[in-house]
């Protein structure tokens, strides 16, 4: 772990001095912290000054990449350098962690991460790397609810009445979800968790054919993200009882979040995020938090984002950090209560 500059100086006047020579390490060793930190402050005023990659755990066209690359020009005017968007689909978004953990701390690799890294920290037992201690923040940027949806013909118009017919037919309720481990999968224990109830999953491989048979009333319920059914709830296919996060959704305004309609403090929602190798120094972080605040705040970026079914949520890096932990938390939590497998 880099040594701060106060720890280094510390460290400089805790050395004793050459015998009959006074005071020539203090001098040597204030001269050298000198030129460190004369140093710094002249790289952080150029930074950037070369293209800076940005690595997407996903394949180009999901909502990691969308929010990547409509980032990526405003940046880019910004600091008059190139956002190079590097897709390193794999493994759940795994292997572009992990190359970005062991990336050099200089400032010129962030990874744009998904909830999916929160979720990986503890649905694997062993990771090629540590999920926060790897990392340093930069800045939340975007969240995008999950909504909780039934079949037409099941007798719950509410949370509240889902959570009441569950009660009186205990496991006797389905829920599909498009993969066991992925956010759909866990949202739905969370509500389990959550509401005392007990659905029973049947995992797909993929979001349409669950979505398909949640329709055609196969399975009863399911968590979906909201861009990928929005169609579906307007055209009155299916029935939306509730949006996963905590503020409802533009999108669905008429929709309640599933906090309000009753399971207090359920949030549950996709969110995105940027991070950098752990000891990027505090003052690249803060350049690059401030670009990305000042991008979230365009129009054009809002509209992108709201396209798909998301919101902007600029963050300090403090912030961001902190709320990856709480989510490693909660998700670790969850995993281990629900006896959930990496697949």
């Amino acid at each position: 772990m880099a040594q701060d500059p106060e720890d280094a100086s510390s460290s400089a006047w805790s050395h004793r001095r050459r015998p009959g020579v006074p005071g020539s390490h203090s001098f040597i060793d204030c001269t050298c912290l000198s030129l460190l930190i004369t140093g710094a402050a002249a790289a952080a005023q150029t930074y950037p000054d070369k293209p800076i990659r940005m690595l997407v755990g996903f394949a180009p066209g999901g909502t990691a990449d969308i929010v990547a690359r409509a980032l990526a020009p405003r940046l880019t005017d910004q600091w008059r350098q190139p956002i190079v968007i590097d897709n390193r689909a794999g493994a759940g978004s795994v292997i572009a962690s992990d190359l970005t953990a062991k990336a050099p701390p200089d400032g010129y690799t962030v990874v744009m991460i998904s909830s999916s890294h929160a979720i990986n920290a503890g649905l694997h037992k062993k990771l090629p790397y540590d999920s926060e201690k790897d990392f340093s923040g930069v800045a939340l940027v975007a969240s995008a609810p999950l909504v909780l949806v039934v079949y037409n013909g099941l007798a719950a118009r509410s949370v509240q009445e889902l959570v009441s017919l569950a009660r009186t037919k205990p496991g006797q309720l389905n829920y599909a979800s498009s993969g066991s481990g992925g956010t759909s999968h866990l949202a739905a224990e969370l509500f389990n968790r959550m509401a005392g109830i007990r659905l029973f999953h049947v995992p797909y491989k993929g979001a349409a054919p669950a979505l398909a048979d949640v329709m055609s009333g196969q399975v009863q319920i399911i968590f979906p993200a909201l861009p990928t059914t929005l169609a579906q709830i307007r055209s009155g296919r299916v029935r939306a009882l509730g949006v996963t996060s905590t503020r409802r959704a533009a999108s669905l305004p008429d929709v309640p979040t599933i906090a309000e309609a009753g399971v207090a403090g359920y949030d549950a929602a996709n969110w995105y995020a940027l991070l950098a190798p752990a000891h990027t120094p505090k003052a690249f972080i803060a350049t690059l938090n401030a670009g990305i605040v000042q991008a979230l705040r365009s129009t054009e970026i809002s509209e992108a984002l709201l396209r798909q079914g998301a919101d902007a949520i600029p963050s300090t890096p403090a912030e961001c950090e902190r709320y990856l932990t709480s989510e490693i938390a909660k998700w670790r939590t969850v995993i281990g209560d629900a006896g959930i497998r990496a697949q």
